[in-house]
């Protein structure tokens, strides 16, 4: 970190974070230096940025009459998790009885969709959905909407009044959906141009191109996707692909002259930096190898991918290449809005698979590691100097069993394994977004 000034006043300070601090400098897989960690941290930030992280007990008596000082001793500080990929209108559905993905497409996603026409209804879930966000120390996400304009308008607006950073898009679908559900290919278009005319860069907010997945679109929706892209540069892409073994067969019946599922969206120009896709589980080696060069993202998901028994996505695989990897929940598939409880089930994919997920290669994923996938690590994932202060306050001892098995954890990494296994949205006390408080829960 670069040096502090010599003088803290009011120009330089306007709050402060006392805690334990860790965040991460790169890939725990790159360097043996790749995280920082302070028993006894300030954070000083001015207008929600960074301005430093230093020892508290240096600092904590040079504070400028009027600085805000949140003292949170006896937590640990964060970078704000960060969501690669959920579906904010899945959101009252999670948690719906198994079946394999396109059945539980049918049965579940697509009926609850078709509730988002109704603008009342989308902004209640995307109030809610914001809500449980914050509950869960997630400050970032790429998020689905549904193909209604409405929905993406809702959730645009409920994460700006909280100053959260979003990606976002409608949904673009022209076959194999209910009517209800299928785009009239460039009424899409229009929307879709409409919409990014609103709110691409409009505070936090990012709008990226969504068609849904492959089987349901046509080639000439997918056509129009590479063409917004080329017309807005700078542009999110997200969806799905190589999910499920139907799938991926389903997608080589639609189209046949394709190589692979990814070479579907690879011929209508829809991989490069900024494309985030899900799952990934169904892969071969040339597509692993493409994936690197364009520079697209991959979001792992693995409770979504264990409770829809759709495989277990290597992650050594991904690593080994240099792609680009984010933690996601992908609510509602996906059983928890935790990150938490997400990195619990992506070490056990990793273990399934032959393969480790230490903790520190775990929270870097859900910080900066996501940051990263999603090309905004100039602006968050850590705690470097400028950054936006997004971040969580994390209880150790939130539960009677976490107590108890911290008492026996002596190394910073234990104690973080034994937080990815056991901690849940009662580890965060604190959510700040751009440094303002927007959580704290409740006493219990």
């Amino acid at each position: 970190m670069s040096v502090i000034p010599s003088v803290l006043d009011n120009d330089s300070c306007d709050t402060a974070i006392r805690a334990s601090f860790l965040h991460f400098k790169t890939d725990p897989d790159l360097s043996g230096d790749a995280h920082e960690y302070f028993a006894d941290g300030l954070l000083i930030l001015k207008q929600g940025r960074v301005r430093q992280l230093v020892n508290a007990l240096d600092w904590i008596d040079h504070l400028p009459d009027g600085c805000a000082l949140y003292d949170y001793s006896g937590c640990l500080v964060m970078p704000g998790f960060i969501d690669t990929h959920s579906h904010y209108p899945q959101t009252e559905m999670i948690a719906s009885y198994g079946l394999q993905l396109l059945d539980w497409l049918r049965q579940y996603t697509f009926p609850t969709e078709e509730k988002f026409a109704d603008r009342d209804h989308a902004e209640q879930i995307a109030e809610f959905y914001c809500e449980q966000m914050l509950r869960n120390g997630t400050t970032t996400a790429a998020v689905f909407a549904t193909v209604h304009p409405e929905s993406v308008d809702a959730i645009f607006a409920a994460a700006g009044r909280r100053d959260l950073c979003l990606v976002a898009g409608k949904v673009m679908m022209d076959r194999n959906a209910p009517p209800g559900l299928c785009d009239d290919t460039q009424q899409s278009y229009r929307q879709s141009v409409e919409l990014i005319n609103r709110w691409h860069l409009q505070g936090r907010a990012h709008y990226a191109v969504t068609p849904r997945f492959a089987p349901c679109c046509s080639p000439e929706q997918l056509e129009l996707c590479g063409q917004l892209l080329a017309e807005h540069p700078d542009l999110y892409l997200q969806s799905h692909v190589a999910e499920n073994l139907d799938e991926v067969r389903w997608v080589a019946e639609l189209f046949p002259r394709s190589r692979s599922y990814l070479d579907v969206y690879d011929h209508f120009h829809l991989l490069g930096p900024r494309s985030i896709y899900a799952h990934c589980i169904h892969l071969d080696q040339a597509d692993l190898e493409r994936l690197a060069d364009s520079g697209a993202a991959i979001a792992f998901c693995p409770t979504s991918n264990l409770f829809l028994g759709s495989g277990l996505f290597s992650l050594d695989a991904a690593r080994a290449q240099g792609i680009r990897v984010g933690l996601a929940t992908d609510v509602g598939a996906g059983t928890s809005f935790s990150q938490l409880q997400t990195l619990n089930e992506a070490y056990k994919v990793c273990q399934l698979s032959g393969h480790s997920l230490t903790s520190l290669k775990a929270f870097y994923l859900a910080t900066l590691g996501g940051a990263e996938s999603l090309y905004l690590d100039h602006r968050i994932g850590n705690f470097a100097v400028g950054k936006e202060a997004d971040f969580v306050v994390l209880d150790l001892q939130a539960t009677a069993l976490m107590q108890r098995r911290m008492q026996n954890s002596e190394s910073l990494e234990d104690k973080l394994f034994a937080l990815m296994m056991l901690g849940d949205d009662r580890c965060v006390q604190a959510t700040h977004v751009m440094g303002k408080r927007q959580y704290l829960r409740a006493p219990s």
